[in-house]
């Protein structure tokens, strides 16, 4: 069995994201190369799993880049990690896609393409375990219906109309329940909570 990464190993890699994306907000092309090859797998299979073909991800993926490229200069590093400001583009930007080709529902797992893994570099791995580490360590800590609800929506691309629909409760409830979620996580992931034992 694999050992995990390092927190130190982690911290560095995240930095190397940190300091490609500030200076692609420079407007660093050679940054903004980097950037793409660290970040680029990941991104890909989040614009996939919620578009459900390849080729529509492929094109959202292109309108993604587009968008960092532009907005990379907003990104602050003390505000947001960066994978997680680099994935709410990729996922705002399928979601407006499966939104205007007039798509409602997901197409089933079995019809998705598998990613090739060996396009995934160890610093990338090591990024995404970090991140993902303590994004489910925290939303371990949410209640019971606000996690089911943030997990639903954010992993799997659902709406909050599609939610309410989906749990049989009012709309203004379903945004009530993220609303409140979406700030604890915020507050459990902008502090050391999530790595409490």
């Amino acid at each position: 069995m694999n050992s995990a990464p390092s927190r130190s190993d982690a911290d560095e890699a995240r930095q190397r994201l940190v300091e490609a994306l500030v200076a692609t907000g420079a407007e660093d092309r050679n940054a903004f190369r980097t950037l793409y090859r660290l970040t680029s797998a990941k991104l890909f299979g989040v614009c996939l799993r919620i578009c459900g073909e390849r080729g529509a991800a492929e094109d959202v993926l292109s309108e993604v880049y587009l968008t960092i490229w532009k907005r990379a200069g907003a990104f602050e590093p003390g505000r947001a990690s960066p994978i997680s400001w680099l994935a709410t583009i990729a996922r705002n930007r399928a979601i407006d896609w499966r939104r205007s080709a007039g798509r409602h529902r997901l197409a089933p797992v079995e019809e998705i393409d598998d990613l090739p893994d060996e396009r995934v570099s160890a610093e990338d791995r090591m990024l995404l375990d970090e991140q993902e580490t303590r994004l489910h360590l925290c939303l371990d800590k949410l209640e019971e219906r606000q996690r089911d609800a943030i997990r639903t929506a954010f992993f799997n691309g659902l709406t909050y109309a599609d939610l309410a629909e989906q749990r049989s409760v009012p709309l203004g409830t379903m945004k009530s329940w993220v609303r409140r979620g979406l700030m604890h996580l915020k507050n459990c992931l902008s502090s050391d909570e999530g790595y409490d034992d």
